[in-house]
């Protein structure tokens, strides 16, 4: 049985909407564009929205305008894919680790709100927080600005927690959105619970449109330099060529966005179908010994299913789990490495194992199962059998 670890949901009418900018001479900054924006827009419940050409360049913008400057500090989780800290290295700001809670995988808020406290009293402890290599440094450390969650693997992080900790201490919030397109918090969506969120659409995402991102905000102003800062920094009422501040390449080409407004037209039905995929995993793989199935919160009134990733339990071994199920031709992936332990973050500061324990526990159980809203019901069978089987086959004590 051939099996992908993830697949795009396309159909004629995704092609066909490609095909049709295609035969126009507008290939970039078009109608299109546009129309995904307020697409995306309306079904968030967001005042404004701008397409950029990844979810990294999504982050990357937010985070400019949620104060990210040299030597900042920003708030986040180090359970994420790496970009949603190295967007803040861009601007030579400080990503400040917070370790996550064991049940979701999300930023711990009790955490965040400790270490808010203790950065802006400039208390005793406040170093403890701050990464190893910057404790001696007074210098070289600038004031706390912004909180960045990550809304991980598609369920929101516990914002109303974490937006307290902001209101206490005037710091901006920007969500990491990209996993979670269509999730609620409480019945609010995902994208409109800060001052600003990132979404993606990479081809594993809920929708996709190859490369691909959105930003959505509530502040006018952050909206104009969202458009400024993707176009090389030409504002609203600069002549061609003329720039008033630096920019960046980030740009969404009008055949990008056609694909983005196809799919937008099916984004609750490609919902539902990963929400369908997701319920036959759980039924299988529920109530086993040594497999723990995704967890959602009280809080989560919608998941939004970007990746399918259950927890290796001891004695099992996640990585004799991934090689058989390769041997079966079934693909698997670890979901997360640690941000701070990849190499670039332990270099330059000083992180080792033991830092951040959650985070490092989840890292080394955490797999992801083949995952997508075009798997059929006969795909899942096969890959829960072979697991369980060799799950199963674990010797006990």
């Amino acid at each position: 049985m051939q099996i992908s670890m993830s697949a795009p949901d396309l159909t004629s009418a995704d092609v066909a909407a490609v095909n049709q900018v295609l035969q126009t001479p507008m290939l970039s900054i078009g109608p299109q564009i546009e129309a995904f924006e307020n697409a995306i827009a309306a079904y968030v419940g967001a005042p404004f929205a701008a397409g950029v050409n990844s979810g990294t360049s999504a982050l990357h913008l937010a985070a400019i305008a949620a104060g990210a400057q040299e030597n900042a500090l920003v708030l986040t989780s180090p359970f994420s894919f790496v970009s949603s800290s190295n967007v803040l290295l861009y601007e030579r700001a400080i990503p400040i680790f917070i370790d996550v809670e064991p049940r979701t995988g999300n930023i711990d808020p009790m955490r965040v709100a400790e270490c808010a406290h203790d950065l802006t009293h400039g208390n005793s402890v406040a170093a403890k927080w701050l990464p190893p290599t910057l404790r001696n440094q007074h210098s070289k450390i600038g004031a706390l600005k912004s909180i960045l969650p990550v809304h991980a693997f598609g369920q929101p992080a516990d914002m109303d927690s974490l937006n307290e900790t902001a209101r206490i201490h005037q710091l901006t919030v920007v969500e990491d959105a990209c996993e979670a397109l269509g999730a609620q918090y409480k019945g609010r969506q995902a994208g409109t619970l800060g001052d600003a969120a990132a979404f993606a659409f990479y081809p594993n995402k809920q929708i996709t449109t190859g490369e691909g991102g959105m930003l959505v905000t509530k502040h006018a102003e952050w909206a104009n330099l969202f458009r400024s800062l993707r176009n090389q920094g030409r504002d609203v009422f600069d002549a061609w060529l003329n720039h008033t501040r630096l920019g960046y390449n980030y740009r969404l080409d009008e055949m990008s966005a056609a694909l983005g407004v196809s799919q937008m037209q099916r984004l609750d039905e490609l919902l539902a179908k990963r929400a369908r995929v997701a319920a036959w995993y759980n039924e299988r793989l529920a109530d086993q010994e040594l497999l723990e199935i995704p967890y959602l919160a009280p809080t989560t009134t919608r998941m939004s299913w970007f990746v399918y990733v259950i927890r290796i339990k001891p004695p099992a071994q996640r990585e004799r789990v991934m090689r058989a199920l390769e041997q079966v031709n079934i693909p698997s992936r670890p979901y997360f490495t640690p941000i701070h332990l990849q190499p670039f973050y332990r270099e330059k500061f000083g992180y080792q194992s033991g830092d951040f324990p959650v985070t490092e526990y989840l890292g080394a159980v955490s797999l992801a199962l083949p995952f997508s809203s075009v798997m059929t019901q006969a795909q899942v069978d096969f890959v829960c059998e072979n697991l369980l089987r060799v799950v199963n086959e674990t010797p006990r004590a």
